[in-house]
């Protein structure tokens, strides 16, 4: 794209929030890993954000969606186009408190972390079980983060969705096709809020609940380094992390990525891991794992960008 481009989607008139050019995406993601992106925009309104989808448009310019950066693998090559970051979306509003139930008003840039704790805060039951995933609610939903056999499905009334044609449409929990990890939000849609239903419960239960699901991941999983969460969806009936050590493919390492001590469906970043590490130690596990069980495994991560 030509400054010209540039100049036309960033003017004063048509974008309020913030503009980074060639910046390294390793600054953007949980896992550290990835080559520059051409632009990453972080737009204050969803006005902002409407006219990039347009004039992307015009331009036959791709964009990328982002929320906090988790589960993302970027290639070393960096991200053509714009990524568009939620950042300033983060408000969390009570809609209605009536009853036994509450409902809330949630940007998707808001950390996943920032709900469960407003939630324990109020005395709101429902997402305890979701303490300690990393990530943006946007994020959350649309890969249907979930734990201890609760899902971010489980608690979502609608969703405000902006298609990459800048079109708004908000779309209820029914008409969403949420299974294990994924949605049927297209690929290149924003998710800007969600109204979510909470239960009103014992601030006290909600508190000692929240904390004991924190203390299984803090003990089961390597929460202080660097990841992209979970490489592998769990198989059928079975644990991708069960496999993994059963293969013998704990601590294996390429350059800096790392199969993890603590838990095996976790590949970290120790320190200066590229992502053509990551994937080729992806690929040594998948076929240790097949080899070993006669599983395929299948990777939850989401790998975008280009080579380099």
């Amino acid at each position: 794209m030509d400054e010209r481009t540039w100049e036309e989607i960033f003017t004063s008139e048509f974008f309020d929030g913030e503009v980074r050019f060639k910046e390294s995406m390793r600054d953007y993601t949980s896992l550290r890993i990835g080559g520059p992106a051409d632009i990453i925009a972080m737009p204050k309104d969803p006005m902002s954000m409407k006219n990039i989808f347009i004039v992307a448009k015009k331009r036959d310019i791709p964009v990328f969606p982002i929320g906090s950066g988790t589960n993302l693998l970027v290639m070393d090559g960096g991200i053509e186009g714009i990524v568009l970051s939620l950042k300033f979306f983060k408000r969390i509003d009570v809609l209605e408190d009536e009853g036994e139930v509450v409902e809330l008003f949630v940007e998707a840039g808001s950390p996943l972390q920032g709900l469960v704790s407003f939630a324990k805060e109020k005395g709101y039951a429902g997402i305890e079980a979701l303490a300690g995933i990393p990530g943006s609610v946007g994020g959350a939903i649309f890969m249907n983060a979930g734990a201890f056999g609760v899902e971010m499905k489980d608690v979502i009334k609608s969703v405000a969705v902006m298609d990459k044609n800048g079109m708004l449409n908000r779309l209820d929990r029914d008409e969403i096709g949420f299974s294990y990890r994924q949605s049927s939000i297209p690929q290149g849609s924003v998710i800007l809020s969600a109204n979510i239903i909470l239960k009103k419960a014992d601030k006290t239960y909600v508190e000692e609940k929240t904390r004991q699901y924190m203390d299984k991941k803090r003990q089961s999983q390597p929460l202080k380094e660097h990841s992209a969460g979970c490489a592998f969806k769990n198989p059928a009936g079975d644990s991708a992390g069960r496999l993994i050590e059963l293969a013998g493919c704990k601590g294996m390492r390429v350059g800096d990525a790392e199969v993890s001590h603590i838990h095996a469906n976790f590949i970290v970043n120790k320190g200066n891991a590229t992502a053509k590490d990551f994937l080729k130690l992806m690929e040594i596990v998948r076929s240790r794992v097949k080899d070993a069980s006669g599983v395929l495994l299948e990777p939850e991560i989401r790998i975008v960008g280009k080579n380099d």
